[in-house]
């Protein structure tokens, strides 16, 4: 099972964080981590420069605040997971945190996800995270549930060609296993596939492929999705309770609806569709699902992704 050895709590210092904080201090003891927290804030006006020294101590005492109000709540005590903060202030907050994990090397970064008024999909902050942050990047939203009833999801695609998508799978499915067995035991497996031909050659006047032909060829290209569904789960050798969901359809559409209509807590899926090389594009399957989630997401990348911020 995948363990978090160095984690990163991120912070805008000004809002109520007591889920993000929560997940950070319980995660940190149960992996026996370390754990930083980073407060992220706006260039402080020059005009007013007398006041940047303690403009940026009082953020850092609210959070310190919280964190210590927290603890009472996961009983998580300062001799458990120690937490040194800091307060990064400028411009690009999302390469500033980044830098942050690439100095550190940081395994894991959590925040809260910035609110939109729709309830739904992440703002600029947390896309560029999900696009460009080296290490799993989990965004909170509350959640109403007690831990021993959250619902875990994960998204699997089992016919990655790449190497990396496969192995990336497989990561998928033994970390959210780790983390379904902290909260109701049970994971949920969703895996999309479709016949994206049958459509096209369903009644086109130049090719003539009957009825049958189509269903016996969109029910092979089932079972061969299901078949490589099957093998990767056997294959990372998770065990405990689960729920597999072989959907018909396309990801971006039905993983949405499967996670609305579920009630799912936590999605684990992962975002990329380039490694190997300074930079990548999310894949418009990823981006079109994530801006559609109103759950809490924690989000791999394969192993070779290389970000195109700098440490320094």
């Amino acid at each position: 099972m995948q363990k978090f050895h160095n984690i990163l709590f991120v912070s805008h210092g000004v809002t109520d964080e007591t889920e993000a904080l929560t997940q950070a201090l319980s995660l940190a003891r149960n992996n026996n981590a370390a754990l930083k927290a980073l407060v992220v804030c706006p260039e402080f006006p020059k005009e007013m420069a007398n006041y940047k020294s303690k403009y940026e101590a009082s953020l850092k005492e609210q959070l310190e605040t919280s964190i210590r109000a927290t603890r009472e709540v996961v009983k998580v005590s300062e001799a458990d997971v120690p937490v040194q903060v800091e307060v990064e202030s400028g411009d690009m907050p999302s390469v500033r945190i980044i830098r942050h994990v690439l100095k550190d090397a940081h395994d894991l970064v959590i925040k809260e996800a910035e609110p939109k008024e729709s309830g739904k999909g992440f703002k600029a902050m947390d896309m560029e995270l999900l696009r460009k942050c080296p290490c799993p990047v989990w965004l909170t939203r509350p959640i109403s549930r007690h831990r021993g009833e959250m619902k875990i999801a994960v998204a699997i695609d089992p016919h990655s060609m790449a190497p990396e998508g496969h192995d990336l799978s497989l990561r998928l499915l033994e970390l959210s296993r780790s983390l379904a067995d902290t909260c109701s035991g049970e994971l949920n497996i969703i895996s999309c596939w479709d016949y994206e031909f049958e459509e096209y050659l369903r009644g086109n006047v130049w090719i003539k492929v009957s009825d049958d032909e189509l269903i016996r060829t969109a029910h092979a290209a089932q079972s061969e999705h299901r078949a490589g569904l099957e093998s990767i789960v056997k294959k990372s050798g998770i065990q405990g309770k689960l729920q597999v969901h072989h959907v018909r359809g396309r990801a971006d559409q039905m993983i949405p609806k499967y996670v609305a209509d579920r009630e799912i807590d936590i999605l684990v899926m992962g975002t990329v569709a380039r490694t190997g090389i300074h930079g990548f594009i999310m894949g418009n399957t990823a981006e079109n699902i994530v801006q559609k989630l109103g759950c809490s997401l924690l989000a791999l990348k394969p192993n070779g992704f290389i970000s195109p911020v700098k440490p320094y």
